[in-house]
């Protein structure tokens, strides 16, 4: 019941997002957008962004080996593809899952997968800081503007007059955090949070394990494929789509990290909060039409879930196949 809740809610968000984001579409200019866009650029954006999955699996075995484990190329692919496709079925779900598959097809414990998934995560949000830093940097009057007038002033608006509300929570946020801390002996006995400090104490033993792992370099190259591979999946859609014929490169950087942050929204596949994030950067930044910004936002985003959701498939054929045998 839970999970169906959930479901319903995170649904419920992605209908409201898309509602917003298509309520003022003029559906011929729609359908003249989807005609005049090309798809051979389209086709390499999606190439990309498959090779982007498998670079992410690779890099992930990394920090599996550093944590004392082994897995195959091909197992940590398709534990990606899994949690790609469980993404789109629950939102935030998908990490669990990879875990989860792993466990299954190569037997090593949820908790050390769950460790090295929280420090590629969490280095993997360095690097969306840092690139959103460069192009704070290099595209200021074009990112200033959108973040002022779009996202900063909006939500000092909201929250005029109930600072003194937030404090008080965070304050008892605060109270509680400590409380639980100098009470964990006593909790301790109780099975349940027994199980939940059992589980932290392992994801911390697998995050210093593979903070140890020898082929740092390789890892931080990885790294770097990684995000060129979304750069250029960004750029091959600007290529693609006339209207937008003519932003730069640097452009399409930013709209890399204006899109990360809708697939960052607890809904189904980004479904809905990519589409309004982008296309109000496209509309408020670059003066091109709500309807053309929709037809860029769509084709990016669904050519992109595409790719996940017929590998997230294949991946689960293969392991389906793989563990019958």
């Amino acid at each position: 019941m839970k999970k169906t809740v959930s479901y319903i809610l995170f649904f419920g968000l992605a209908a409201v997002l898309l509602w917003f984001s298509f309520r003022e579409v003029k559906w011929i200019d729609f359908q003249e957008g989807l005609r005049t866009t090309n798809y051979y650029w389209i086709l390499l954006s999606m190439a990309l962004g498959a090779y982007s999955s498998w670079i992410r699996g690779v890099r992930w075995r990394l920090l599996i080996r550093g944590a004392g484990h082994e897995v195959r190329k091909g197992n940590a692919f398709d534990a990606v593809n899994i949690a790609y496709l469980t993404n789109f079925a629950l939102p935030r779900a998908g990490e669990v899952a990879r875990c989860g598959v792993l466990t299954k097809t190569a037997g090593i414990p949820f908790d050390a997968l769950l460790g090295t998934v929280v420090l590629e995560r969490s280095f993997d949000f360095l690097c969306l800081m840092m690139t959103t830093l460069l192009v704070v940097v290099l595209q200021w009057s074009v990112f200033g503007v959108f973040m002022e007038q779009q996202l900063w002033t909006p939500f000092m608006e909201t929250c005029n007059g109930n600072i003194y509300y937030l404090s008080l929570i965070l304050l008892a946020i605060t109270v509680v955090f400590v409380l639980f801390v100098v009470y964990y002996r006593r909790l301790y006995k109780f099975l349940f949070f027994k199980k939940i400090f059992d589980l932290v104490a392992g994801v911390f033993h697998s995050l210093k394990s593979s903070i140890k792992m020898e082929r740092k370099g390789l890892f931080l190259f990885y790294t770097l494929v990684l995000w060129l591979l979304y750069w250029g999946t960004g750029w091959c859609t600007v290529l693609a789509f006339p209207a937008a014929g003519h932003l730069s490169m640097m452009d399409a950087l930013f709209l890399m990290v204006v899109g990360s942050l809708g697939w960052l929204v607890p809904v189904q596949g980004g479904i809905g909060a990519f589409h309004f994030i982008v296309s109000l950067a496209l509309v408020s930044v670059y003066g091109i039409s709500q309807t053309q910004s929709l037809v860029f936002a769509t084709i990016s985003h669904e050519s992109q879930a595409l790719i996940m959701i017929v590998f997230g498939v294949f991946s689960v054929i293969r392991v389906g196949l793989n563990k019958k045998r």
